[in-house]
């Protein structure tokens, strides 16, 4: 009798703890894609462009959550590899930017994130928290993110200056000086993009 207690209990439990995950699983799939826009004239005229090496780092293959598969997930960004879609404009971002910093490469990690309060039938968003090693200087950053039809994306804004980078943005201002008319802005918009991939979760 107890035998079978037990067996129903384990059976139970079992049943219970399916119940309770509800099986969601979510998995980040593919290339994480990272772009900027920096601003130039007084007009503040925007330049676009992404990186095209990107090494990716997951925190967990998969989860039940954003926060298990992408808090802790970290990026390394080679600078080299500047995509501006302007093979000379690409170069001299590198030589009088880039190049001026102590480090020449970007890392940046997923250290939060925040939901919003759900809306039925509309995109999930919320704050995701970044923290950006440039120049030798680590600062957080919060990022707005949606996720809608399997994409993942989030936006925020930084200013090179808070990297102590002022020695790089005047060697880029000097060098593009009639270009940008003399104006070349502190604050870049930044934003990444991935694929993630749901299975069994009610993402609506």
């Amino acid at each position: 009798m107890k035998k079978i207690f037990f067996f129903l209990l384990m059976v139970f439990s079992t049943f219970l703890s399916a119940n309770t995950k509800g099986g969601c699983e979510l998995s980040q799939i593919g290339a994480v894609e990272v772009y900027w826009t920096a601003y130039k004239t007084a007009a503040k005229v925007g330049v676009q462009g992404s990186f095209d090496s990107v090494e990716y780092t997951p925190a967990a293959k998969s989860g039940e959550n954003f926060r298990s598969i992408l808090v802790g997930s970290k990026v390394a960004i080679d600078t080299a590899t500047i995509n501006s879609k302007h093979k000379q404009r690409d170069e001299t971002l590198y030589r009088f930017f880039f190049d001026i910093m102590s480090d020449k490469d970007i890392e940046a990690k997923i250290v939060d994130i925040k939901a919003d309060k759900r809306v039925k039938n509309a995109p999930r968003t919320g704050v995701v928290t970044i923290e950006i090693e440039m120049n030798g200087v680590k600062k957080t950053a919060p990022m707005k993110y949606s996720f809608s039809e399997g994409v993942f994306e989030a936006k925020g804004v930084i200013d090179i200056l808070d990297f102590s980078a002022n020695r790089a943005l005047s060697s880029i201002n000097k060098a593009c000086f009639d270009l940008h008319e003399g104006k070349t802005w502190s604050d870049v918009a930044i934003s990444f993009k991935m694929k993630i991939e749901a299975k069994l979760c009610n993402t609506k």
